[in-house]
């Protein structure tokens, strides 16, 4: 059994470098892939682009998505996900400094499973992702390979 991987989709070097350090911190020591755009983030998945030939059935755990990003926007991506066969079912949690009302309305109308405003403190944070990583890695069951897609 392959380690469960994360897919952090985050244009922020920042926030990318801050999540990691909250995953360390907490000994969350999955490999989390970071897609830097809402086009890599959607290449990844589905294996096209710089990512062609990728094996597509090796999904992540959870994929953390960022809203303001280039490219495509996180309710882009949401859409694109959940409108594919292959992708429908993977967990979703919209991690955002967003403060909108319409973007926690769009996301959760859109398919995201979990919601989340980024603390602006590093500790809050921390204890944000350890709590994602408890529940989304670890104790979050997935439905099984062969009925995300059905064939």
């Amino acid at each position: 059994m392959t380690k469960k991987k994360v897919l952090l989709i985050e244009d922020n070097p920042d926030d990318v470098e801050l999540t990691l350090r909250a995953f360390k911190k907490n000994n969350i020591v999955n490999q989390v892939i970071v897609a830097h755009d809402g086009i890599e983030a959607l290449d990844y998945l589905f294996g096209t682009g710089k990512y062609e030939g990728r094996d597509i059935t090796d999904t992540p755990a959870v994929i953390l998505l960022d809203l303001k990003l280039p490219k495509l926007d996180g309710l882009g991506v949401l859409k694109r996900l959940r409108s594919n066969e292959n992708t429908r079912l993977l967990p979703v949690v919209i991690l955002t400094s967003s403060k909108e009302d319409q973007d926690l309305i769009n996301g959760y109308n859109l398919g995201c499973n979990s919601y989340i405003r980024k603390p602006v403190d590093f500790v809050q944070f921390s204890d944000a992702v350890k709590e994602l990583g408890i529940y989304w890695i670890l104790l979050n069951e997935l439905p099984p390979a062969q009925s995300m897609a059905r064939k």
